[in-house]
């Protein structure tokens, strides 16, 4: 049976149907409380409960630890983005941890950065050791503790000159992640194909698809990552993001003639294209983005968090 557990600054807890049961343990990082699951059983059969919506949630990971995401990983995304499903390789981009924040932290936009993003993924948080060349099978039960709800937000002006991924998403605020580390068993995790990505911004849905959109599910992320990258108990892989977010492919007339400009006049072009496009994050901007599965049995919460620009 599924555990969701959340984090305040000072303490751990364990959601229940009455209320939050405070944990009792000197975990400090996720790796460590993952290590205690005797505590965190204790808490649950408790009694002893706070009204949820009484604590102030930060995120349910931990930093530091590695985070590592999947690119271009729902069939809807690489059609938008003018790619072929069938051919998308399978690859990984890192993000800094210092970019993970709570669900409710405000995200705050760079001064220099015009065109932000977002992306509603499922986080994998790792349970095990997972040293290179471990051999994963297609059962994940026994490497990845639980699921979170995360934001993988972007910096798009940052990120597509670059033709690199860590600067434009690893900006302090860039993860939102939680409310909860929802911990499942092997039976449960049968269900991740279920599990529906919804996120909206002022109240509008701009992304809404089930994982059945994915297109290389965790076993597979996992057995390519095992092939050169350690992870840990804690880590944090994304799984990638349905169609929706803000930047689309131009269409294919545009692609070409751009093709045969200078790359400084190129981007020039697209750019202020794109800040024509009122989907992009503005100030004051509420986006809600949760995981669930549409009979409600498996969910993960939801994420609130308001756009701020720095000053």
């Amino acid at each position: 049976m599924s555990i969701s557990v959340l984090r305040t600054a000072g303490a751990w807890w364990v959601a229940t149907p009455t209320g939050a049961a405070e944990v009792t343990t000197d975990a400090t990082t996720t790796g460590q409380l993952l290590a205690d699951r005797t505590a965190l059983a204790a808490a649950a059969a408790s009694g002893r409960t706070v009204d949820v919506a009484t604590l102030e949630l930060v995120s349910p990971v931990t930093a530091p630890c590695r985070v590592v995401a999947q690119m271009t990983n729902f069939a809807s995304h690489v059609e938008d983005t003018g790619g072929n499903p069938a051919t998308v390789p399978l690859t990984f981009f890192r993000k800094a941890s210092g970019s993970i924040s709570g669900p409710h932290d405000d995200v705050v936009r760079p001064a220099h950065v015009r065109l932000l993003d977002y992306e509603v993924e499922i986080g994998l948080v790792i349970g095990a050791e997972i040293p290179v060349g471990t051999e994963i099978g297609d059962d994940v039960s026994a490497y990845v503790a639980g699921l979170v709800v995360t934001n993988d937000v972007s910096a798009r002006d940052v990120q597509l000159p670059q033709t690199q991924f860590y600067e434009a998403k690893s900006y302090p605020s860039f993860t939102p992640t939680g409310p909860a580390l929802v911990l499942l068993d092997a039976v449960e995790f049968e269900r991740f194909a279920d599990l529906r990505l919804k996120l909206s911004v002022n109240g509008e849905v701009r992304q809404d698809r089930t994982v059945a959109d994915m297109i290389h599910r965790p076993a597979e992320a996992l057995r390519a990552l095992a092939r050169f990258q350690r992870l840990d108990p804690g880590d944090l892989v994304l799984t990638g993001t349905p169609v929706g977010t803000a930047l689309s492919a131009p269409p294919k007339p545009v692609e070409i003639i751009g093709s045969l400009l200078p790359p400084a006049l190129k981007w020039k072009l697209f750019f202020r294209g794109q800040e024509r496009n009122p989907r992009y994050l503005q100030d004051g901007d509420v986006i809600e983005a949760g995981v669930a599965t549409d009979d409600g049995v498996l969910d993960l919460g939801t994420q609130r968090t308001v756009v701020r620009h720095a000053r």
